[in-house]
């Protein structure tokens, strides 16, 4: 079982700090290409120098013979190193990642017995050339046992590489599973100390939307019998706020709600041109159980009035028209234009559109055809979605928040 160590120190805000591996100790887990090579350069050389000093007790009883030896050991240890080391990267960059990490255990045991073997088949090549060559080039023939035929060098050379890929495939293949898992630990612990400083974080966002939703409140309860106008206001500048808030956060939203959005937003627009502004919108009036994601519509709605009405001085005008046939909508927004000469000046650049395409893209990336239009006296925005079909409980996880203005 893997200990964790954590260290905690006091945070600014709230929260632990968490020992972070990667930078305590670069050299041991940092993925960086100085940090790695280096971890592999002293593991071969590790490898190899233990290698060498094992290899020179072999056959040697005298003090005299395993001087004579070790040249030869470490020697042979080198020629070994390819195969260990084809084995290894073998093991830990091509069957660890594609096989036993994804739990297919079958292919992973198919895999190491014939990389096993492949490596113990090399081994056994190069004991009867490259390190016959090496003894007879390094040792006294009084070293070498003349009764060693090529057969039993062939048998004993398979059984020896056999050994030696076992012991380094199981040795590189350990230490590369301890920091695998000991890094998703680490991670896990770190996912779980975001999400508590996220919830805490949500707990303090909140006290603000009540202390919001409580003054619209009062502020409605002392408007109704004044003013009707500002009563309502009120009434859809609070709906607007609790669907943005406390809805938004679903994945998808019943299209009733998202279109009730939209009409309190327009309302609240249509306050700033008094009765200069010729708006005509057609909704359907029914969408039972057609979910859409939220805050797709508004964009464009929000661009007719920030860069088309609101830059007009004459005459400003917007046309809004969706229908739906079973679960295909089609949006047709079009808005008037300036003439040359005749716009206000803002410093507004809006990337509204531009977000709103890349939303689409992601959320409905076949499912959507948006055409736009810039002419020179109206702005056509031509939108096609196929939208989705679900019982309330599977589409929205959690409940909504709601708030009684009455």
């Amino acid at each position: 079982m893997t200990t964790i160590h954590l260290r905690t120190v006091a945070d600014s805000n709230y929260g632990l700090y968490i020992y972070n591996p990667m930078k305590q100790h670069p050299f041991i887990f940092s993925d960086e290409r100085k940090y790695r090579i280096q971890r592999h350069l002293v593991f071969w050389f590790i490898w190899w120098f233990s290698m060498g000093i094992l290899y020179s007790f072999i056959a040697i009883n005298e003090a005299s013979a395993y001087r004579a030896r070790l040249s030869a050991s470490f020697a042979e240890a080198l020629v070994y190193l390819a195969v260990h080391m084809f084995l290894s990267y073998s093991l830990m960059y091509f069957v660890l990642p594609r096989y036993l990490l994804k739990q297919k255990y079958l292919l992973t045991t198919i895999w190491v017995i014939a990389l096993f073997f492949i490596t113990a088949f090399f081994s056994s090549i190069l004991s009867i050339t490259v390190i016959e060559w090496v003894r007879n080039s390094i040792l006294d023939p009084s070293f070498i046992d003349p009764r060693r035929t090529v057969h039993v060098n062939i048998f004993l050379s398979l059984m020896a590489g056999l050994r030696g890929a076992i012991t380094i495939g199981g040795l590189a293949c350990t230490i590369k599973l301890m920091k695998y898992w000991y890094m998703k630990e680490q991670r896990n612990l770190q996912l779980q100390k975001e999400n508590v400083e996220a919830q805490l974080q949500l707990l303090k966002a909140q006290v603000h939307p009540h202390f919001l939703f409580n003054t619209l409140n009062n502020i409605y309860a002392y408007t109704q019998n004044t003013s009707a106008t500002a009563s309502s206001l009120v009434m859809g500048l609070s709906d607007m706020l609790r669907y943005m808030l406390y809805e938004c956060n679903q994945p998808l939203v019943p299209l009733q709600k998202e279109l009730k959005m939209l009409e309190d937003y327009i309302m609240l627009e249509k306050i700033r041109y008094d009765n200069k502004l010729d708006i005509h919108i057609d909704l359907p009036q029914k969408a039972d159980n057609i979910f859409i994601a939220p805050l797709v519509l508004l964009p464009f709605v929000e661009n007719c009035f920030k860069h088309g009405a609101s830059h007009m001085l004459d005459q400003p005008w917007i046309s809004l028209t969706i229908t739906l046939s079973e679960t295909k909508m089609e949006m047709k927004l079009i808005n008037g234009k300036p003439e040359a000469g005749k716009t206000i000046q803002t410093k507004t650049n809006g990337i509204g559109i531009i977000n709103a395409r890349k939303r689409l893209d992601l959320l409905y990336l076949s499912k959507h055809e948006l055409r736009i239009n810039n002419e020179e006296d109206i702005f056509v925005v031509d939108l096609k979605l196929e939208l989705e079909r679900r019982t309330f409980s599977a589409a929205i996880a959690q409940p909504s928040i709601a708030y009684n203005y009455a």
